[in-house]
């Protein structure tokens, strides 16, 4: 879907004149990261099969699979938009990997769990837009003379959707990264004994606009029960599967393979994918649960 904008936009002074750039809304530009690639066959990542060998033992309910998967570095995703592949891009930037491994340790205090999952979704969130934010291009004057400038489009907000309650936690930081935003709240809790979803905040709008473009944010993303639910809403209103983007902390083959099957072509960000989910529908070695952990609620992991 293109995004053309054929109007002028002027600001209040006259000696500013922007020209809006023509975008594409299609998937564009995490570059680099590492991109797992995802066809119709059974997947797992590539990083993962070697422990995967040894996994017979798991007491987990859902089955591990022989995931064939390549892992490569991405000069674009202009190169590989029209793919039918669902993608996961897990950027190889060294704060992403500090900050998951402060979310890891069992011992890191609510406080500073909660600074940690925030700063990782801001890292999360700036590769992700990388390319996919429409500007305005013009003329302004600075104090030694005339300067060329790019703006982001105030015209345009990314719209920022967290799952309540983790997803708040993720997203903390959303205005920071993107100057022009909306954030929409999505409350969606998981049966602790069958695992399913069930909504109970919506507060979506009736209808996306046209050219809209959404991040959708849950830190953990583990059966696939919950984020599905939620693509499901947001396509509902009207958004194609190009429109937006999946953000999370962690995520695991069960949710994967699901989002694949269901949305193909989908872009999914995250911190890192870890190799299975157990029976409580938990991802090992995981993070524990995101929620309590961010706002130092109890936890019901056992």
């Amino acid at each position: 879907m293109a995004c053309s904008i054929s109007n002028t936009f002027r600001c209040c002074s006259d000696t500013l004149r922007f020209v809006p750039r023509q975008q594409q809304c299609g998937r564009i530009n995490p570059n680099p990261s590492s991109l797992l690639s995802f066809n119709s066959s059974p997947i797992l990542a590539q990083n993962l099969c070697a422990s995967s060998s040894s996994s017979s033992s798991s007491s987990s309910s859902f089955p591990r699979r022989n995931i064939r998967g390549r892992t490569k570095m991405a000069a674009s995703e202009g190169s590989i938009n029209g793919s039918n592949r669902m993608l996961v891009f897990v950027p190889p930037h060294p704060l992403i990997k500090h900050w998951i491994s402060v979310l890891r340790n069992e011992q890191t205090p609510c406080p500073i769990f909660r600074n940690a999952i925030a700063e990782l979704g801001r890292l999360l969130m700036y590769e992700a837009a990388r390319e996919w934010l429409p500007t305005v291009v013009g003329e302004i004057m600075s104090p030694l003379g005339a300067a060329s400038v790019e703006f982001i489009d105030p015209r345009e907000p990314i719209a920022v959707v967290p799952i309540l309650r983790a997803g708040l936690a993720l997203a903390e930081h959303a205005s920071s990264v993107l100057p022009a935003n909306k954030i929409y709240h999505l409350g969606i809790s998981r049966d602790e004994k069958t695992l399913l979803p069930s909504v109970y905040l919506n507060k979506l709008p009736d209808e996306f606009p046209k050219n809209s473009r959404v991040f959708l944010v849950d830190p953990m993303i583990a059966t696939g029960g919950t984020i599905i639910a939620a693509m499901d809403l947001l396509k509902e209103r009207g958004l194609s599967v190009q429109q937006i983007k999946v953000i999370c902390a962690c995520t695991a083959p069960p949710a994967l393979s699901k989002l694949n099957e269901k949305f193909p072509g989908l872009h999914v960000y995250a911190g890192i994918i870890d190799p299975e989910v157990n029976e409580k529908g938990f991802i090992i070695p995981g993070l524990g649960d995101a929620g309590d952990r961010s706002f130092g609620t109890e936890s019901h992991l056992g």
